[in-house]
């Protein structure tokens, strides 16, 4: 297939640079356009952008000159790694003027004509793009993917639920710093502690999953009907959300149940053999240790998009506990929405045959 000129919006941003990483040789996307805030655009992207991440900037994109986030640009996709204040101003304006926009900001994740998508556990709620476009007058398009700690949760949650089903979910939250952003927390805060607070994740926790595992009623989702607790904690981790889950069901599963339904659980991304989709989605750790970030976070045969879990044992509170544990600003953020953007392709939402560009100019 032809290669689909993509963007990147916040590209000098720790998530934006996970993205460009990514993208680095992918086979369906061509990386064509960074954009980034008024005061990097003009410059050269190595010499506007700290690289964080672990090996080099990719060479491909240290000459290529950062574009002002509009309208205009010489792309189809967009990924967009704005901070959610400035995702809610220009993301609709982008997606009215043609551009499909796979956003890892926060801002529009809970609207109802907008899919919150994880490929393995919903695919089917990007028939929502037909209802945005329709109610929004827009030729493109917004697709979001959800919080970090969201997305290893739900995807841990949702075989359970489809053979089970999930009545109560308690979960409390060992976070990276990595989760906060670059620089992230001050090393005097992190440093010998535990912060039991960061701010909106609780309600970002508790709200997200029943969307995700709802399902799709005509022009809306019905939001799962489960009751959710999250107490979430920062903790001096570089890179990888740690989770202790506790769930009841409504019907009884034994232990070897449990372990089966995750450990054969399959997607649409698994059944399409899509570029970034982890095969298998979830793996079943049996140490009595594990998983832990430092060993498990790149664990898979995509490094970092997996989600790990381990200690299921029964719960004397409700019915079963364990261990839930993924990359953050892989399958979290960036990773996400790419393996987003290659289902959309895989529907046909995206493509020559299906953006034509024509309104895309400023």
């Amino acid at each position: 297939m032809e290669r689909i000129r993509v963007g990147v919006l916040g590209a000098t941003g720790a998530v934006g640079q996970r993205f460009v990483q990514l993208l680095d040789g992918h086979p369906w996307f061509e990386l064509a356009v960074l954009a980034a805030s008024g005061r990097s655009a003009g410059k050269r992207y190595a010499d506007a952008c700290h690289w964080i991440l672990r090996g080099d900037m990719p060479e491909t994109v240290r000459d290529m000159v950062l574009e002002q986030i509009a309208p205009g640009l010489e792309c189809d996709l967009l990924f967009s790694a704005l901070p959610s204040d400035i995702a809610r101003e220009i993301e609709p304006a982008l997606a009215k003027a043609g551009y499909a926009v796979c956003s890892n900001a926060s801002a529009y994740r809970m609207e109802p004509d907008i899919p919150l998508l994880i490929p393995e556990v919903n695919p089917d709620h990007t028939a929502l793009i037909d209802v945005q476009r329709h109610r929004r007058g827009w030729s493109g398009f917004i697709v979001t993917n959800p919080n970090c700690t969201t997305t290893h949760l739900v995807s841990a949650l949702k075989p359970i639920h489809d053979a089970f089903g999930l009545e109560k979910v308690f979960i409390v939250s060992m976070q990276a710093i990595s989760g906060a952003g670059y620089p992230g927390v001050s090393s005097m805060d992190i440093l010998d502690n535990v912060i039991p607070y960061i701010e909106g994740e609780e309600e970002k926790v508790e709200r997200e999953p029943l969307k995700l595992l709802g399902h799709l009623a005509g022009d809306h989702v019905e939001m799962a009907d489960i009751t959710i607790s999250a107490q979430c904690n920062r903790v001096a981790v570089r890179n990888g959300h740690t989770e202790s889950v506790s769930v009841s069901l409504r019907r009884p599963a034994s232990r070897e149940e449990i372990v089966d339904v995750l450990r054969s659980f399959r997607g649409v991304p698994q059944e399409l053999n899509l570029p970034h989709a982890p095969q298998p989605p979830i793996l079943v750790r049996e140490e009595a240790n594990r998983p832990q970030p430092r060993l498990d976070r790149l664990a898979g045969n995509v490094p970092g998009m997996a989600t790990i879990v381990g200690r299921v044992r029964p719960c004397p509170l409700l019915d079963w506990k364990f261990v839930v544990m993924g990359h953050n600003t892989i399958r979290g953020a960036a990773g996400g929405a790419l393996l987003n953007a290659e289902l959309l392709v895989a529907q046909g939402f995206i493509g020559s045959h299906t953006l034509s560009g024509e309104s895309k100019g400023a």
